[in-house]
């Protein structure tokens, strides 16, 4: 028998449309062919599909993916360019010995200069390109995507991953192929359907050990037990900074079965979530506060959370609150990364013990706090390159095992440490520190600029930690943000009053 033929394809992008920031093509890391396959062992969604693809002897036709870190609205050239790509190697494909289906590793939360869901719309050209209306449309995505009703009205089973932080990333990718092995198998193509909930959750409110997820994860997994027709139920946290009508907690479902068993479902799960909505908004510590409960303790590390600069969620990953809060309260044998590349080429010709006058952060975002002018003593600097500690980190998810913070440097301002980077680097793994002589399990107090992707590393090495409130893009006060597309009414932007 011939080997199945799987196109292959991957568009990630988490678009946080409330900065000023354009995300250009020269922000993309673009993997095309042979490369794709050269993935294979790197601890990524796509080093699960291919792991599946292999085992199932499948002829993986990698065309292309395009991956960039969370940042502001992408232009839509890099959307059509990516596309082109796509168009071009599908219509290939199909005319040189056709297709058995089509899998995709997607974010899902991708706004474009012109277009609100360019997932959806490439789904939907996928589906209009004679020869692949029928075509098994299988893959995988982020929870923190924003779910609509053209991306399932265009695919068949598109799997969400279960956990945040995002460890099992790679397992739901794995679990997406096996579910399409499954369509081809027994030749039966399940259909999506989906429900866009009357809620917003900011991201410190996602965590899926915590309520309001816990219970929805747990609701969905009960479901697919009750109901072998449903192939996959997703709990989608959803996005919060992205502005468009249907950004929130969403569900969706892949099923064979009776239409309205699957809406009952969906039912279900959203009557949860009104009944939870609460539990969702996060409560925060006061910056000051919470400095001066770690100040009268012992022991540590002790981290301070900072979702507002959270460079998961779109952030620029370079704010000076919590350095600036450090110093203010004299605390000692603390540490911080911020992501600065002017900084870092100012110390280019420093030598080890070098003071220099220094301004810190505050450049990437109006809404953070200011660059800092400080005397920094100088300690070392690198390349930026380190492989994570833990190969299923949720920065492994989409950028594999390996990773570059560029050119970097390690400064000593009073008593605190201060990592620059070249290129903002999710907190998400323990290498980052390492990889620059820094021990984590040494310090009193940790700076992390996330909302909860940071809790695999980080939970197990610290004494306690602290959520606090500052200004920044990335704001747990989503109401304060401007929504003007999402539709309404969504507690808490528009109505509290929701039943």
């Amino acid at each position: 028998m011939a080997k199945r033929r799987i196109l292959f394809a991957g568009l990630f992008h988490e678009t946080h449309t409330f900065i000023d920031e354009i995300t250009v093509s020269d922000d993309f890391t673009v993997h095309r062919g042979e490369d794709i396959l050269h993935r294979r062992g790197d601890g990524s969604t796509t080093d699960g599909f291919l792991e599946v693809a292999e085992a199932h002897g499948w002829e993986v036709v990698p065309i292309c993916e395009y991956v960039a870190l969370p940042s502001g609205t992408v232009n839509h050239a890099v959307f059509e360019a990516f596309w082109g790509e796509i168009e071009t190697g599908l219509r290939h494909a199909l005319a040189s010995g056709g297709l058995d289906g089509i899998w995709l590793g997607l974010h899902g939360a991708m706004v474009t200069t012109t277009c609100e869901d360019p997932e959806g719309e490439m789904l939907a050209r996928l589906r209009s390109t004679p020869g692949a209306e029928h075509l098994p449309v299988f893959g995988v995505f982020d929870l923190h995507a924003t779910f609509t009703t053209k991306m399932a009205q265009h695919a068949n089973c598109l799997v969400a991953y279960r956990e945040n932080p995002h460890a099992d990333a790679r397992e739901s990718a794995i679990r997406s192929a096996h579910l399409l092995a499954r369509a081809l198998n027994e030749k039966t193509l399940p259909r999506m359907l989906a429900r866009n909930a009357p809620i917003m959750w900011p991201p410190p409110g996602t965590g899926t050990a915590d309520r309001p997820m816990r219970d929805l994860e747990t609701l969905a997994r009960q479901i697919e037990a009750e109901n072998p027709d449903i192939w996959v139920a997703n709990v989608v946290a959803g996005y919060s900074f992205s502005d468009v009508p249907d950004a929130g907690v969403a569900f969706s479902v892949a099923t064979t079965g009776d239409e309205a068993a699957a809406k009952h479902a969906l039912d279900r799960l959203e009557a949860l979530a009104v009944s939870l909505r609460d539990l969702g908004i996060p409560q925060e510590w006061d910056l000051d506060q919470a400095l001066a409960d770690i100040g009268s303790r012992d022991g540590g590390p002790w981290i301070i959370v900072e979702p507002a600069d959270n460079i998961g969620g779109g952030a620029p990953g370079d704010d000076t609150a919590v350095l600036r809060g450090f110093l203010r309260h004299g605390l000692r044998n603390c540490a911080v990364a911020i992501a600065d590349a002017a900084a870092v080429q100012s110390l280019a010709d420093a030598k080890p013990g070098e003071k220099r006058r220094l301004s810190i952060g505050g450049k990437g975002s109006r809404l953070g706090a200011d660059p800092l002018e400080v005397e920094a003593e100088f300690i070392r600097r690198s390349d930026g390159r380190f492989t994570l500690e833990d190969h299923h980190s949720h920065l492994a998810a989409s950028r594999g095992i390996h990773f570059s913070m560029g050119p970097s440097a390690v400064v000593r301002v009073d008593d605190v440490i201060v990592l620059l980077t070249s290129r903002k680097t999710p907190p998400f793994d323990l290498a980052q520190f390492r990889s620059q002589g820094i021990v984590p399990e040494d310090l009193f107090a940790i700076g992390v600029k996330a909302a909860v992707a940071h809790r695999k590393a980080y939970d197990p090495i610290m004494a306690g930690s602290y959520t606090v409130s500052t200004p920044g893009p990335c704001t747990s006060a989503i109401t304060a943000l401007d929504y003007r597309r999402l539709r309404k009414p969504v507690f808490p932007i528009s109505d509290r009053s929701i039943q």
